[in-house]
């Protein structure tokens, strides 16, 4: 596995370390006699650039190297687990890793052309706010599903009881939603929230003990 790993990282962070390289080469090449042509305002202009350069190649190494890892994790742990909240979370979490290291990447590099960046670090703030907001529930099932996974009330193929009453079977712990099959075999579908608010009883459980 650990194999496996070290190999993903080193097809996807072939590229960005190539340009790494290529970036510095010609940097330590040219910048010597920009400087002896270029007057100070135009180098410092210059310097600004290059270093925006060096930036978005470092953030298009760290995308390439969480995606790695990501993949990695999806295709040798994930398969492994009993659950698929992992399976689920993942593209979610692929998505936000990637936004975190451009926008990070965004506020340097507007830090380093002189503009300040507290306004923009302020509106994300409530543009985060306002969407924790309007995501409140969704946000409180994702949770209580990453509880659930890991206090274990319920596994797949336990046999338990809904806060609802009905005897089922545990078929799967989603990222939302939990879905079981009734005696009569229709498919229920429990919010995570719910679940872990409310009383479960687990018959496997007590087969086990006895």
């Amino acid at each position: 596995m650990r194999g496996k790993l070290i190999t993903d990282i080193f097809k996807k962070s072939f590229l960005p370390i190539a340009l790494f390289i290529a970036l510095g080469a010609s940097y330590a090449f040219f910048y010597g006699k920009a400087e002896l042509v270029l007057l100070k305002g135009a180098l410092d202009h210059l310097d600004k650039w290059i270093f925006t350069l060096f930036a978005a190649v470092t953030a298009f190494f760290l995308q390439r190297l969480s995606s790695a890892v990501t993949d990695w994790y999806g295709s040798t742990i994930a398969p492994m687990t009993k659950t698929s909240i992992d399976d689920e979370f993942l593209p979610l979490l692929r998505k936000l890793v990637y936004f975190a290291i451009w926008v990070i990447t965004i506020l340097i590099v507007l830090s380093r052309f002189g503009i300040n960046t507290n306004g923009l670090i302020a509106a994300l703030g409530v543009g985060s706010l306002a969407i924790a907001l309007a995501a409140q529930d969704t946000i409180s099932n994702i949770i209580s599903g990453f509880l659930i996974m890991v206090d274990r009330p319920y596994r797949i193929n336990d046999t338990i009881k809904l806060p609802s009453g009905e005897k089922v079977t545990v078929l799967d712990i989603g990222l939302r939603r939990s879905k079981f099959r009734s005696e009569d075999g229709a498919i229920i579908i429990y919010p995570n929230l719910e679940l872990s608010k409310s009383k479960i009883v687990n018959y496997t459980y007590g087969e086990e003990r006895k």
